[in-house]
């Protein structure tokens, strides 16, 4: 549900009176015939969607420091180190809008080789930019996690550079 028509959901009662809101309640079924409340006969929500399934990355530092962390699948690279609060100093600057390159990693080139998403003229453009490229290098911003990205491990180099400078 997006978040427009969310919005709009919590905010009916300003367009529709609550009594056009709340169901007729016959008397009989309440345990207290005076009772003010009313029981409610179907949900207005949405059922819960599906818990994401998460998926475990690691970033290894040139240091050789390595930073275990989890996304949710459809997640990207970039929004695992957002979201897990990461320090990777200058990382992801242009917050995936595909103006930097400081979310380059090198990626195993097994996993490279298997991404089904490869490398648009844009990210191509930004890599050359990037410290430090290779043939697996990628914009974490333009990894979209999967199932099969679980336990994947990429490496983060040494130098962050921001191609906007």
């Amino acid at each position: 549900m997006s978040h427009t028509t969310m919005a709009l959901v919590r905010n009916l009662h300003r367009f529709i009176p609550i009594s056009r809101l709340q169901p007729k309640v016959n008397p009989s079924v309440l345990k207290n015939p005076n009772q003010t409340s009313f029981v409610r006969a179907a949900s207005t929500t949405q059922p819960l969607q599906e818990k994401k399934e998460e998926v475990k990355v690691t970033f290894i530092r040139a240091s050789g420091e390595r930073i275990e962390a989890k996304g949710k699948i459809g997640d990207t690279l970039l929004d695992i180190v957002v979201n897990n609060e990461i320090d990777l100093d200058g990382y992801g600057a242009c917050e995936g809008t595909l103006t930097c390159s400081t979310c380059h990693l090198i990626l195993p080139k097994d996993i490279y080789d298997k991404l089904p998403d490869k490398p648009t003229d844009e990210e191509n453009d930004m890599l050359d930019l990037a410290s430090g490229l290779t043939e697996t290098s990628r914009l974490g911003c333009q990894i979209i996690l999967t199932r099969d990205l679980d336990g994947l491990e990429v490496q983060v180099p040494p130098t962050l550079y921001d191609a906007r400078s």
